[in-house]
């Protein structure tokens, strides 16, 4: 006999959905004991590869600072583009 599963409620937003599942048992809403593999062929990268043209003395700082901070260099550079463009973009937006 499998057991009653509870009923998983709409959320208004995703920050109420994150709150939600952050402190609920998953448990009592899925039966992983059924789940079935997920394939997705038809998914796309979210990410595109490009070139860019540093200054040797950049590159090299940014290395430096990436292994000080024990992370490769280009998850670096795009946490940084992330956190420059998010700025500028949230405070050039309406």
């Amino acid at each position: 006999m499998s057991k009653k599963l509870k009923n998983i409620p709409l959320f208004k937003n995703e920050d109420e959905e994150i709150k939600f599942w952050d402190k609920a048992d998953s448990s009592q809403y899925f039966d992983f004991d059924s789940a079935e593999l997920a394939a997705f062929p038809n998914l796309k990268l979210t990410r595109q590869p490009i070139s860019l043209r540093l200054t040797n003395s950049l590159l090299t700082k940014l290395k430096l600072l990436a292994n000080k901070k024990d992370v490769p260099y280009q998850s670096l550079i795009k946490l940084y583009l992330e956190k420059a463009v998010a700025d500028d973009y949230y405070r050039l937006a309406v």
